[in-house]
């Protein structure tokens, strides 16, 4: 039985969007960055809390993740607050940054951990345009204050590496492992 320690909606879509069977028991722990913590060390850090904080068997595959958007040195995680939303999205405008999402598959005694990287261009954004987009709610839940898969979607110019991990999981990545662990014949 695989565990989706997260309660976010776009992980559970991709997962059923794979055809990856599982079920959801969401993590509730403290999501913050130690001092000076680069952020690939806080998404792999942030999964495996979350994949350890759920009660499961020893037959169970827990699955743990986190993702965060990067600029330079900062992280942007989910934004407090509108203000925080437009703060987001204006550094972001017209500039490249990178998505990371931390993995971490708890099976068999054992913890495997892993990072997806993917590379972001996004387009200039006006401020009617962060402003409109803003009110339509989008960037409340979100990494970085948008949605790749959403209205977001038209402020990006172009991404190199994995589309479903800027979303919230990187699917194919994920999937390795869990082949890893149950080998389909052929």
């Amino acid at each position: 039985m695989l565990i989706l320690a997260s309660a976010s909606p776009r992980r559970h879509e991709l997962l059923l969007a794979a055809g990856i069977d599982h079920v959801i028991r969401a993590a509730s722990i403290p999501e913050e960055r130690r001092l000076s913590e680069p952020a690939i060390h806080l998404v792999t850090r942030l999964a495996e809390e979350k994949a350890r904080a759920i009660e499961h068997s020893a037959q169970d595959i827990v699955l743990g993740a986190d993702t965060v958007v990067c600029l330079d040195d900062a992280v942007l995680g989910k934004p407090t607050s509108d203000e925080d939303a437009r703060r987001m999205l204006r550094l972001l405008s017209g500039r490249d940054h990178w998505v990371y999402t931390g993995i971490c598959i708890l099976a068999k005694g054992t913890a495997m951990g892993d990072v997806a990287s993917t590379r972001v261009s996004f387009e200039r954004m006006g401020d009617n345009e962060i402003e409109e987009y803003i009110r339509s709610g989008e960037p409340r839940d979100k990494a970085g204050a948008y949605g790749i898969q959403g209205r977001g979607s038209k402020f990006v110019r172009s991404i190199q590496g994995c589309y479903q991990n800027v979303v919230g999981l990187p699917v194919s990545l994920v999937y390795r492992y869990l082949r890893e662990l149950a080998p389909q014949p052929g």
